[in-house]
């Protein structure tokens, strides 16, 4: 059994957390938060960027549906007139200085989600640890707005807006932080954001968990972001071909038997999407930003390989004729989608007419 396997059997079964984790989980949760206690009280340097930033992260590692809702947002802002860019880490890439990535670029150099992100919204996106450097790659480039992706534990980046995801179906997991659980900060924290969005299977009950706990991990009363908490699902429509093939409606895979091919966060909600429409799976897990060759989508048997956007992104150099990706997109529940943009929006307004950027 892998550590990741292990790890994620503790954090979201039902036994308890080793005894010995506790204490790391302890010195975790007290690392953190002086950490933002020192940014909070300026004894840390947070650097603030001439254009407006809006953070979308999360409290737990792993999968929540954050990058779709990256992508949704800048789209929108596209939409509005804006030149957003999105700045991020990068992982799972070996550059390591601030740059820009090119639709052209190779996602073992500069991640496979900025890859994604890049080609998906065709919006500038620039990478790099230290995420400030990172921006400001972009605000030269002449963008009017950055969206920050996973940055919300990156107190460096001062921001104006943010946005906290949670996986409707996992939620908090056990509860416990680093290493015992899967939380990077407390519950707690959602307090302080400016939306809370729930994506996936009971979002719905997720929603009304915000005031009494959200099954799975709970969130205790009070901690809700002042009632802006919106429920998202990720849909699916259509398989596009790796290979230039036209793409396929993906009700044309209904009950075939097919080869699933996940290496992100969750790859359950990949093969539970496939599933819904028919096939019958035969799943293939890997950790998230998983490197492949091509040994690794190569089954011999002739069956249709699909896989997520992220991983494509990774094995299109060496794809064939039965290989391909499932894109997803974001169906806000309701006029959430609305509603989620105007929070957004105005809170960017109001920083710009507060005189924040110069």
């Amino acid at each position: 059994m892998s550590a990741n396997t292990w790890l994620n059997q503790i954090w979201y079964g039902r036994a308890a957390p080793p005894v010995w984790l506790l204490p790391l989980a302890a010195v975790f949760g007290a690392v953190t938060a002086l950490r933002r206690w020192l940014y909070a009280r300026n004894l840390r340097r947070s650097v603030r960027l001439s254009r407006p930033v809006i953070v979308v992260g999360n409290l737990s590692i792993g999968g929540t549906g954050k990058t779709p809702l990256v992508c949704w947002l800048v789209e929108r802002l596209q939409e509005r007139g804006l030149n957003p860019g999105v700045v991020t880490r990068g992982f799972g890439g070996s550059n390591r200085v601030p740059r820009l990535v090119s639709d052209a670029d190779d996602a073992g150099r500069v991640g496979d989600e900025p890859l994604l992100m890049a080609r998906r919204t065709g919006a500038k996106v620039a990478i790099g640890r230290r995420r400030p450097a990172a921006a400001q790659l972009l605000i030269d480039a002449g963008c009017d707005v950055i969206v920050s992706d996973d940055g919300l534990q990156h107190y460096a980046l001062c921001r104006d807006v943010e946005i906290a995801v949670i996986d409707g179906e996992r939620g908090f997991g056990n509860g416990h932080l680093l290493p015992a659980g899967p939380l990077r900060e407390g519950r707690s924290r959602l307090a302080a954001v400016d939306a809370v969005v729930i994506n996936g299977a009971g979002a719905g009950a997720a929603r009304l968990g915000l005031a009494g706990g959200v099954a799975g991990g709970g969130l205790p009363t009070g901690d809700s972001p002042r009632g802006r908490v919106y429920g998202m699902h990720l849909r699916a429509s259509q398989a596009v071909s790796l290979h230039g093939a036209a793409a396929r409606d993906l009700r044309e895979f209904s009950g075939e038997e097919v080869h699933a091919v996940a290496g992100i966060g969750n790859p359950q909600r990949f093969f539970t999407l496939l599933r819904s429409v028919g096939m019958q799976v035969i799943a293939h897990a890997w950790p998230d930003h998983a490197v492949f060759k091509s040994a690794d989508i190569e089954f011999g048997d002739g069956r249709a390989v699909l896989m997520t956007e992220k991983d494509a992104v990774k094995c299109a150099s060496f794809a064939r004729s039965q290989h391909w990706y499932v894109p997803v997109s974001v169906d806000f529940e309701g006029d959430g989608g609305a509603r989620f943009l105007e929070v957004v929006t105005g809170s960017l307004a109001t920083s710009m007419t507060e005189g924040n950027h110069g």
